[in-house]
């Protein structure tokens, strides 16, 4: 079960007692602990707005809140940050170490180039050390995966249309892949981040029907009366599918970005008009 820290900042996060346990930083932050204001108070992680926008958070506010958050897990303040553009879809992008040679990119480059928004994507898997793996949520699940090592780590966003894609398994093949047997997915290590709950995800009847074809009925929740429409537990999708993926170590959380308004952003209670929480995570040195 995920634990709650208060760190010396103020500022709250959550952490996994499995990814502690093998000494891997990571946290799911909260919306507690930043410097933004208005409907983005206070730790806004997410992407600032366009000018023309009137509800809006700046560019500045969301590098101090970032910032804030590597200095309150101990990470230096310039630690590369690596994060893609999400679209709800199944892709996963690697950072590995290329062979040196005078055509190769430096870290910093590929960083620069390559993993600060260009890409579309929903996961980020890494076997190298000093880059935070990140991506954002207001409502859909966040999952953070490591070798026992901590030497593999991954950073996935699942909304209902990744669980449905199965995002998830697609970043624990990743994974193995990437880094052998060390990283096979009996394994791996995962925690699930805090989102929206079956309480408050109502779906239309398309929607469960898509999660009924990929095996997942057993996540939807039958309404109650005739004409209501049904509710799906996107934790216990994404825990299902990690199961399926053949991962069996996995934290929890009993948490609803909806429900817990003082903690957590919500997509769907604010109307689209919120902030974002984060989920980081960075590998161990070799």
């Amino acid at each position: 079960m995920l634990e709650r820290v208060v760190h010396e900042s103020g500022m709250v996060t959550y952490q996994s007692p499995l990814l502690a346990g093998a000494g891997v930083v990571h946290a799911f932050s909260t919306r507690i602990g930043g410097v933004s204001d208005g409907p983005f108070v206070s730790l806004n992680l997410g992407v600032a707005g366009k000018p023309e926008e009137t509800q809006r958070d700046t560019a500045s506010n969301i590098a101090t809140n970032y910032r804030l958050l590597q200095k309150a897990l101990g990470c230096s303040s310039t630690m590369l940050r690596a994060w893609v553009s999400q679209v709800h879809g199944r892709m996963v992008e690697l950072i590995e170490r290329e062979p040196e040679s005078e055509y190769s990119e430096t870290l910093e480059a590929e960083i620069r180039d390559r993993f600060s928004g260009q890409l579309n994507a929903d996961a980020i898997v890494s076997i190298v050390p000093g880059v935070l793996l990140t991506i954002r949520v207001a409502d859909c699940v966040p999952i953070l995966l490591a070798s026992p090592d901590g030497r593999v780590v991954g950073a996935v966003h699942a909304g209902w249309r990744g669980v449905v894609g199965n995002v998830t398994a697609k970043a624990v093949r990743t994974m193995h892949e990437a880094g052998g047997d060390g990283a096979a997915p009996a394994k791996l290590l995962a925690a699930i981040g805090p989102c929206i709950s079956a309480e408050h995800f109502e779906v239309g009847e398309e929607v469960a029907k898509e999660f009924q074809q990929q095996g997942l009925g057993e996540t939807i929740l039958t309404p109650a009366r005739e004409g209501d429409r049904p509710h799906i537990d996107l934790q216990a999708a994404v825990k299902l599918q990690l199961q399926q993926a053949g991962v069996a170590s996995i934290d929890l959380h009993e948490l609803c970005t909806y429900r817990d308004d003082k903690e957590f952003f919500s997509h769907r209670r604010d109307n689209g008009i919120t902030g974002r929480m984060a989920g980081v995570i960075t590998a161990r040195p070799g």
